[in-house]
C-alpha cells in the first residue's frame, strides 16, 4: 500500500510531465505548500534555475502578514510573486499545483497571481 507521500509524489510527477510537455516553452509557476508556509517559484525549465521566487518566510513579507498559514497570506504570496515576475519581464507562466488540489491556499495564490497581471 502506498503512503500518502509517494502519492504525492506521483501526483506531483504525473503534473509535471504534462506541463513541461504542453508549456511550449513558457515559464512555471510552481507552488509547494507545507503546514506553516506557502512557497512560489517562477522556474525556467529549459535553462533549469528559478527566475523568481517569494514565500512567507521572506523577511519583507514576514513583517505585513500576521499568520503564514492562512488563505490571506497565500493571496498576498500571489500578489508578490506576480509583481516581481512582471519586474523581471516575465507576463506569461504555466501553473504548477504541485501535486495539491487546486483549493483553499494554492487556489488562492492562483487568483492573486492572476489578478496582479500574471497570465496563465
Amino acid at each position: 500500500m502506498n503512503t500518502p507521500r509517494e502519492l504525492l509524489k506521483r501526483r506531483k510527477d504525473r503534473i509535471r510531465s504534462a506541463l513541461k510537455a504542453s508549456a511550449n516553452g513558457k515559464m512555471r509557476l510552481s507552488v509547494f505548500r507545507s503546514g506553516l508556509h506557502i512557497y512560489a517559484q517562477i522556474i525556467d525549465d529549459v535553462k533549469g534555475v528559478t527566475v523568481v521566487s517569494a514565500s512567507t518566510l521572506d523577511k519583507e513579507i514576514r513583517n505585513s502578514i500576521k499568520k503564514s498559514s492562512t488563505v490571506e497570506a497565500a493571496s498576498f504570496i500571489g500578489k508578490v510573486i506576480a509583481e516581481r515576475a512582471l519586474k523581471s519581464g516575465v507576463n506569461e507562466v504555466v501553473f504548477d499545483r504541485g501535486g495539491y488540489v487546486y483549493h483553499g491556499r494554492v487556489k488562492a495564490l492562483a487568483e492573486a497571481a492572476r489578478e496582479a497581471g500574471l497570465k496563465f
